[in-house]
């Protein structure tokens, strides 16, 4: 059966499958659009934390995504599991008949997120990938200050991740720093930021990359640096690793132009440093007022981009980051990883 779409006769129905550490970011979200979309259903395959979520929620539990999709007339499947389970788990979905809302990365192999792109597409679902920190004000600020040209040329961008996670929270969960399900610091934890970069002054030209495990038990990267050439002729830097001490300490934009400087720094990009341009504009005064606090590194996006979505299916509103969007920091974090890999400056687009 072909998915619903425009779905506009009534509340949109999700589903979301897993329901470990973001979950709950999702299932707030969806609570703030009560009216217009509601959860029908969570799935997860341990027992404890599928009956957490039905506890919390009041919804239907299934223990298997075949049991769900076989049990429940959700009209989005939200994959919130590991990112190497999101391809397989994406084109399954769709195949039945269901849109589907994957949670960063969408994939850790760039043909098995080609691969779920084409089969969304041909199944004729939408395939919407989270990239929430878009939606986050200091960066809306941010973006329109880039798309109305009031840096003139962009020379230089540079990202700083500075977050610690410790041992335990890769033994919590023994998927995470898994090549096959999880990736390193570049592809999971810095994911948003390398979405940033390419979003803002992309697209990428080529990269190289150097990757460390320098303090953690885990087949990934625990630390990586990256440098891009952009097709704008500009410059871009990416600085990542989970190792500072005690707390997350830094997650940060610094965007160097022909006529403006701008920081935006704080934990997770919440907090506007710098903004200096060599035209004024009314409304620079006020630019603080972006400004915001976060309890997390998640940021305030979800709610924002599930708008989004439930716009899109309504027919009133375009995908602000579907599947082909998703693929392009996907791309990015790839050729990384071969750059380091292969000690080479690996050109864009990737080519197998």
């Amino acid at each position: 059966m072909p998915a619903p779409f425009p779905i506009a006769d009534r509340p949109i129905r999700f589903a979301l499958v897993g329901c470990g550490r973001i979950s709950a970011n999702h299932i707030e979200a969806l609570q703030q659009h009560a009216a217009r979309a509601r959860l029908v259903a969570v799935c997860d395959h341990a027992p404890e934390a599928l009956q957490a979520a039905v506890a919390r929620t009041g919804v239907a539990g299934f223990a298997s995504l075949e049991a769900l999709l076989a049990g429940s007339d959700a009209d989005v499947i939200v994959l919130a599991t590991p990112s190497g389970l999101h391809p397989r788990q994406a084109m399954r979905a769709a195949q039945a008949g269901r849109h589907v809302l994957t949670e960063k990365p969408m994939a850790t192999k760039w043909d098995e997120g080609m691969q779920m792109v084409r089969v969304c597409r041909e199944a004729g679902v939408k395939l919407f990938v989270v990239k929430q920190n878009r939606l986050n004000p200091t960066l809306q600020r941010l973006k329109r200050a880039v798309d109305d040209g009031r840096f003139g040329a962009i020379y230089l961008t540079t990202v700083n991740v500075f977050w610690t996670r410790p041992q335990s929270y890769y033994d919590h969960a023994p998927w995470r720093g898994r090549w096959d399900l999880d990736g390193g610091a570049f592809l999971n934890q810095a994911s948003h930021y390398v979405d940033m970069v390419d979003w803002l002054v992309g697209p990428v030209d080529s990269v190289h990359a150097y990757t460390a495990t320098l303090a953690r038990d885990i087949e990934a990267e625990d630390t990586g640096v990256m440098g891009l050439r952009l097709r704008r002729n500009g410059l871009a830097s990416i600085n990542v690793t989970m190792l500072t001490h005690g707390r997350n300490f830094e997650g940060s934009i610094t965007l160097l132009g022909e006529r403006g400087t701008v920081r935006v720094g704080g934990v997770a990009v919440n907090r506007i440093d710098h903004w200096e341009f060599a035209d004024a504009q009314p409304g620079d005064e006020q630019v603080l007022e972006a400004n915001y606090t976060t309890g997390s590194v998640y940021g305030p996006g979800h709610p924002l981009y599930y708008d989004n979505v439930i716009r899109t299916l309504r027919g009133e509103a375009n995908a602000q980051v579907d599947g082909y969007e998703g693929l392009r920091s996907l791309e990015v974090v790839i050729a990384a990883y071969r750059s380091a890999r292969d000690g080479v400056r690996v050109g864009l687009p990737l080519v197998f």
